[in-house]
C-alpha cells in the first residue's frame, strides 16, 4: 500500500509532511484550501496568531491544527476518535515538539461536553460528510467561542448559516465547500 502525504504550508513547521492514514471519512484539507483559509485568518486577525486558541474538532490528519500551530497560535486542542489517526497525531506532535498542541482521543460530542470552561478564538469543523454533524453542533458552539470568535467549516454542500453567526467568506474546491463564519458579538 502506498502511503499518502500532505504538507504543512507555512510557518515554523513549513514543508513538514503529514501522513494521511487510510480511514473511512478522513479527507485531509488540501494545501490550496488551507492556504486560502489562513490568508483569510491573516486578514481578520491582522496576521497576529500569538494569543489565539484553536479547537480542531474532527482533527483527522491534523492538517488544520498543525497548520495553526506552525503559524504560532498559543494553543491547539485536537479531538479525534479514530485510534490510528490519534496515534499518528501524537507521533507528529512529538516529532515536531509542538508544545502548543494537545490531543484528545474521543468522540467530538462527548469531548464538547467536557470543554465547558474552555474558550476558543477559532473552531475548525471538518467532520465526515453525510452525517449531519452541524445540526448537533450549532447550539454548543457559542459557549465555546470567545466574543467575535470564528468557525471554519468544511462540508459537502454550502452551509446554511444559523442566526447568531455571519458568513465572512466561502469558497469551493472540487466537492468541498468551505466557510469562515463569525459568531455575533454578545450584547450587554
Amino acid at each position: 500500500m502506498v502511503k499518502k502525504y500532505i504538507r504543512i504550508v507555512a510557518g515554523q513547521f513549513r514543508r513538514t509532511p503529514i501522513e494521511v492514514i487510510d480511514a473511512e471519512g478522513l479527507r485531509p484539507t488540501p494545501d490550496r484550501v488551507r492556504e486560502t483559509l489562513f490568508n483569510w485568518l491573516n486578514y481578520f486577525w491582522d496576521s497576529d496568531f500569538a494569543n489565539k486558541r484553536v479547537l480542531d474538532l474532527f482533527a483527522g490528519s491534523g492538517a488544520l491544527g498543525f497548520e495553526a500551530a506552525s503559524r504560532g497560535v498559543s494553543h491547539v486542542q485536537m479531538v479525534e476518535q479514530h485510534p490510528r489517526a490519534v496515534a499518528a497525531l501524537r507521533a507528529l506532535r512529538d516529532k515536531l515538539d509542538a508544545k502548543a498542541v494537545r490531543i484528545h482521543a474521543g468522540d467530538a460530542m462527548h469531548v464538547l461536553g467536557r470543554l465547558e470552561a474552555a474558550r476558543f478564538d477559532l473552531i475548525f469543523i471538518d467532520p465526515p460528510f453525510g452525517k449531519n454533524w452541524l445540526e448537533s453542533l450549532w447550539p454548543l458552539l457559542p459557549d465555546l467561542l470567545e466574543p467575535n470568535g470564528l468557525v471554519y467549516i468544511e462540508a459537502e454542500k454550502p452551509v446554511l448559516v444559523p442566526d447568531g453567526y455571519r458568513l465572512l467568506r466561502q469558497d469551493r474546491a472540487g466537492a468541498v465547500h468551505y466557510h469562515l463564519l463569525q459568531i455575533a458579538a454578545l450584547q450587554k
